[in-house]
């Protein structure tokens, strides 16, 4: 099964994106929590505030039940009858709203009023509990022994018939030993609760919702905006690879162009000189002319010359002596001829490398050699030239500096040779990881390749002695 391979780009656009996602998830769980965190506390403090509200309606019901019999019930002895029934039917005639009553327990648990549920009265019901379990009749007289109280459970509505939570508040007539009270349904309550919670969750599912939306916007605004860079980029690259090609293709047929004006105006030449020299001489033998030596003296002093522009031409296109004996020695062949080829007083200082230098370094540094030279030769009209290649903790350093006048500050070469020459430095110093410096006034021009340590190879010679 082929490995599954991510580009650069897409790296690029996980390493945006991640943390984006991560972030607002996180963000939307958070906000998600706090916001039900919040809106619970506040939910609670409603429901306790509407609750609070109903007991204190409960609480002013008594009171105004009591103002109804006080008088009755303070004249009355214990065992008074009539002022009994008569408090009875005061109570049972006190109806509010549609499930608003009073209701009277004695402490036996017989109910005595009960005018919206009148099948309770006249009968015990002491250990009544609701559909849950909560003790009713029992815990309404303890309460109502110790002075009064609330008490909740579930009761069934009048006006529905359904069961729903019941509040009630009930208080003692010590005397005739009696449970009163009276209570009001909260399901309105519960519901009020119920619709804020649900209102809450939709809050929050909006939030969610909007948060996720919002990731996901950012999320194609960066997918976008990496699509538009990355085909810039891509546009951008392939243009400076074409580029790059034509100024390699510039380079060979430049190269090409100067070994053949080279070939044509010295080889070529030489070598007719020494065909027309050597016919000369052999007409000259064939008749016997004492003067057919000079020729093919003069011939053979031709072919010397050719001999040797061969070699100077091969030894531009790659010096051996930058393989057999470093970099240095060739750099000072290089000078050397170039002083007498150019009369341009040239100076070169070294220090005994040993040929330290790796294959790639040695090859840059002398081409950017031949590249500051060449410009120099054709474009600076400098009379002196100092050369120095030097080591160093950081790697090594190739300075090239003349007393010309200088690049052009304009940014616009009259000569094309010149850019291309400088771009070429600058590309293969880059190839090593180096750094390509270039100072220049009206005064002269300094040049500094630098090559890092990285390409500097141990000393030769140097082993480890056993301890």
């Amino acid at each position: 099964m082929p490995s599954l391979q991510i580009s650069y780009s897409q790296k690029i656009f996980l390493l945006a994106t991640v943390p984006l996602v991560l972030a607002a998830t996180a963000i939307a769980i958070l906000v998600a929590v706090q916001s039900r965190q919040l809106a619970e506390r506040e939910i609670k403090a409603l429901e306790t505030q509407l609750i609070e509200a109903k007991r204190a309606e409960l609480k002013n019901y008594i009171s105004i039940a009591r103002t109804a019999f006080v008088n009755t019930y303070g004249r009355a002895a214990p065992d008074d009858r009539a002022a009994q029934t008569e408090v009875m039917q005061t109570l049972a005639a006190m109806l509010y709203g549609q499930d608003g009553y009073f209701f009277v327990f004695d402490y036996d648990g017989t109910n005595l009023v009960s005018p919206r549920q009148t099948y309770l009265i006249g009968r015990n019901w002491s250990g009544l509990e609701d559909v849950n379990g909560v003790p009713i009749t029992d815990e309404l007289i303890r309460l109502a022994r110790t002075g009064g109280g609330y008490h909740s459970f579930v009761w069934q509505k009048p006006s529905t018939g359904e069961n729903a939570p019941f509040v009630t508040y009930v208080a003692g007539l010590q005397d005739w030993q009696w449970a009163i009270g009276t209570g009001i349904f909260i399901d309105d309550v519960l519901d009020t609760v119920a619709n804020a919670r649900a209102d809450v969750e939709a809050r929050v599912r909006r939030t969610f919702v909007s948060i996720i939306a919002i990731s996901v916007t950012a999320l194609l605004i960066v997918f976008i905006s990496g699509l538009v860079i990355n085909v810039r980029e891509r546009r951008l690259a392939d243009a400076k690879l074409k580029e790059l090609t034509q100024r390699i293709f510039d380079t060979q047929e430049e190269e090409r162009g100067r070994v053949a004006r080279e070939l044509h105006d010295s080889i070529s030449q030489m070598l007719v000189g020494v065909k027309y020299a050597l016919e000369l001489a052999r007409r000259r033998v064939q008749s016997g002319d004492v003067r057919a030596s000079d020729h093919m003296d003069k011939g053979i002093d031709s072919l010397n010359s050719a001999i040797i522009e061969v070699r100077r031409i091969s030894r531009d296109l790659r010096p051996g002596v930058l393989d057999d004996l470093g970099l240095g020695p060739a750099l000072q062949a290089l000078t050397d001829d170039f002083s007498a080829r150019t009369g341009i007083e040239t100076e070169f200082q070294t220090v005994v490398f040993r040929n330290r230098l790796d294959e790639e370094a040695r090859i840059a540094l002398y081409r950017i050699a031949q590249e500051a030279l060449t410009n120099i030769e054709r474009h600076s009209g400098a009379t002196e030239v100092k050369m120095d290649l030097k080591g160093h903790k950081k790697g090594a350093t190739l300075r090239i500096a003349d007393n010309g006048r200088g690049l052009d500050h304009k940014g616009g070469n009259q000569d094309g040779r010149r850019g291309l020459g400088l771009r070429n430095m600058q590309e293969r110093i880059e190839q090593l990881n180096g750094a390509l410096r270039i100072l220049s006034t009206k005064s002269g021009t300094v040049i500094e390749a630098q090559v890092p340590l990285s390409h500097m190879l141990p000393p030769e010679g140097k082993t480890k002695v056993p301890a």
